[in-house]
């Protein structure tokens, strides 16, 4: 089999959305939650939430992509159940913010933590170095990509686990924690805090629709994808309840208010000023992964872009190897960007706001389609319809209509950056489209 025929393996697809999810997000919003939120019971019931919503989630697109399976994820979904219009801004969304943002704040994390073995690193520069290395790893072949992405996933769940265990062992006492909450807790559930504090899990739990921007490279993508994105999901959450349970089991919780690097302010706890040190080098190094997987999946909604449009034909080029080099290209540039001008608490915010968008207006897609294509082939289709697309969707609405209120400023980004996507696929349809690659295919 030729290079540019290679499909990703299951366990690669596996890997690729663990490292998606297991990022940024669980490793510093913790701090920001503690902000509002001061009960260990009711922090660890948002994170139950934010897992039970990312599996409907995964049960709705496991759906869509076996049923249509090529790559690009939502630009793919709704460009087919909406218009091509509708899937071209989510698939801008998806590139300018989606992929790009993420990958931004991972990096950024990364060389935080890094910083506290290397005093003198230069975060800033050191992301920018990051970004730059894994793209060009990306830029070789599929298999490199896959083993580069295999070996760094495995090697941060081992560090995750070391990291938990050693935590419990080393710890002189464990904190006073109550873990069932009072019903004056329970209370903070319908508030404006609890939401915002919602968007924080919702973006730590974003990528378990990765593989879907793949699917086209996928094995056997109809079979295959459904178990890619549930088992995927299901152990991220299992493991980001325990993550929790060890954070505010070990460490304070006003130790750890407004902090980014949880982990460190928990490392410290647990092994003192100097095994802190290291284990934030080693949760910096388990961060490599998170990187290789956004760079990994998001050009390709960039490629299929490109397919479909004349005037952005570029971004469909591959290398002989079946790589989108341009496309590549395009997601670090956008990264590095996001690096260099943006605050951190920004890019969680914003981009968190808009990826909630734009996976709620595909769930509720799912709807649609089996109204319209009752006959279409589905290889997989979710149980206990339409309840997983029912949690799915008032949840992140929920969330979202309690963000406009409680952060306007992000709530005005997010429509600006829609409405200019709008605008720059009025420009792209001026110029003319090309028919789909599944279209050309005749499926």
């Amino acid at each position: 089999m030729s290079q540019s025929n290679q499909k990703f393996s299951q366990r690669t697809a596996i890997t690729l959305v663990i490292a998606n999810m297991v990022g940024t997000g669980v490793f510093t919003s913790l701090g920001f939650q503690l902000l509002d939120i001061q009960h260990a019971g009711v922090i660890l019931l948002l994170w139950l939430i934010g897992g039970v919503v990312a599996l409907c989630g995964a049960l709705c697109y496991a759906e869509l992509g076996a049923a249509l399976p090529r790559s690009g994820g939502e630009y793919n979904f709704l460009s087919r159940i909406y218009h091509p219009g509708v899937g071209f801004v989510s698939g801008w969304i998806s590139v300018t913010v989606g992929f790009s943002a993420p990958t931004a704040a991972a990096a950024i994390t990364a060389a935080t933590y890094l910083r506290s073995v290397f005093p003198d690193l230069h975060v800033v520069a050191t992301s920018v170095l990051l970004v730059t290395g894994i793209g060009a790893i990306h830029l070789g072949s599929r298999s490199g990509s896959s083993a580069f992405q295999q070996v760094f996933t495995g090697i941060k769940i081992v560090l995750i686990l070391l990291f938990m265990a050693l935590a419990w062992w080393q710890v002189e006492a464990l904190q006073t924690v109550d873990w069932l909450p009072e019903t004056t807790d329970l209370a903070l559930i319908g508030t404006g805090g609890f939401a915002v504090a919602l968007i924080y899990v919702n973006y730590a739990y974003t990528g378990w629709n990765a593989a879907t921007y793949l699917s086209g490279e996928v094995d056997n993508p109809a079979k295959n994808l459904p178990r890619i994105l549930i088992f995927g999901t299901a152990a991220v959450t299992l493991l980001y309840l325990a993550l929790h349970v060890t954070f505010l089991s070990v460490a304070p919780m006003q130790a750890m208010a407004g902090k980014i690097e949880i982990g460190y302010v928990v490392a410290d706890y647990a092994f003192g000023q100097t095994g802190a040190a290291l284990i934030g080098g080693m949760l910096g190094i388990l961060l490599v992964s998170t990187v290789s997987a956004m760079l990994l999946a998001g050009p390709r909604a960039l490629q299929v872009m490109g397919e479909d449009f004349r005037v952005l034909n570029v971004l469909s080029r591959t290398t002989v190897s079946g790589v989108p080099a341009v496309a590549v290209g395009v997601q670090i540039s956008l990264t590095l960007l996001l690096i260099i001008t943006s605050s951190f608490e920004q890019i969680i915010v914003f981009s968190g706001a808009l990826l909630a968008l734009n996976s709620l207006v595909t769930v509720i897609g799912v709807l649609i389609l089996r109204a319209r294509e009752p006959d279409l082939p589905r290889p997989f289709t979710m149980p206990w319809y339409p309840l997983p697309m029912v949690v799915y969707s008032v949840i992140i609405l929920w969330t979202l209509i309690y963000l406009v209120t409680e952060r306007p400023v992000e709530g005005l980004m997010a429509l600006a950056l829609i409405t200019l996507g709008g605008f720059v696929y009025w420009g792209a349809q001026r110029q003319g489209t090309r028919p789909s690659t599944a279209e050309r295919s005749g499926t």
